[in-house]
């Protein structure tokens, strides 16, 4: 028929766009439905998965495994798996818990449990030791999503205000830069009150 495509084309072309991104890269077959139907693109994935070339982090993410000499085969980013799946879902995500305190530099461990909050579905994704829970909330709480603000917020969230001392304020005022702490003042409207106190000490407006 006229409409469909040579399977080998399909691997073919699958492959192409696989070895295009650099080693590490993290995909959902979505990314491949220009090039044929999903049935053709699920099973050039399944042949290209027996090969080798690529590997199944867990149902509908690949990536293509990045190798290390000493260390063998490496995990794929927390931040590859959200984008891929951000990208797939059209959805917004907003990192939460000690993951943002992490990214914040309030802590210094990668939790095994990853959590960001989320306009779309809530699910969980597993691979390897590692878990990544994606949990729907409010629209309050995705009002900042994408911004260093709403990873503030969460992170201060998750440290909870008696642990917010004069250090952790220096250490946020160090860390974000002037556009930043704009930004602070202009999403305060969405944070808890001693979290705006602290938002504004933070963008170097008052004391908490």
């Amino acid at each position: 028929m006229s409409g469909q495509k040579n399977p080998d084309s399909v691997d073919s072309a699958v492959m192409r766009r696989v070895k295009a991104h650099p080693k590490g890269w993290v995909f959902t077959p979505d990314v491949f439905l220009d090039i044929g139907s999903r049935r053709a693109v699920d099973m050039a994935l399944a042949r290209q998965l027996r090969c080798g070339h690529i590997r199944r982090l867990a149902r509908g993410i690949y990536d293509r495994p990045k190798n290390h000499r000493q260390l063998g085969l490496l995990a794929p980013s927390v931040e590859a798996i959200a984008e891929a799946l951000k990208g797939r879902d059209a959805i917004r995500l907003q990192p939460s818990g000690a993951y943002a305190a992490n990214l914040m530099g309030l802590s210094d461990q990668v939790p095994m449990k990853v959590v960001f909050l989320t306009d779309g579905s809530s699910r969980h994704v597993r691979f390897g030791n590692r878990e990544i829970l994606f949990k729907r909330t409010t629209p309050r709480n995705m009002a900042t999503a994408g911004r260093t603000s709403g990873t503030v917020i969460q992170a201060l969230r998750w440290l909870g205000r008696t642990h917010v001392d004069d250090a952790v304020i220096a250490m946020l005022a160090k860390r974000l830069n002037e556009r930043d702490k704009r930004t602070l003042l202009k999403d305060i409207r969405y944070a808890p009150a001693w979290i705006g106190q602290i938002m504004r000490a933070i963008a170097g407006k008052e004391r908490p």
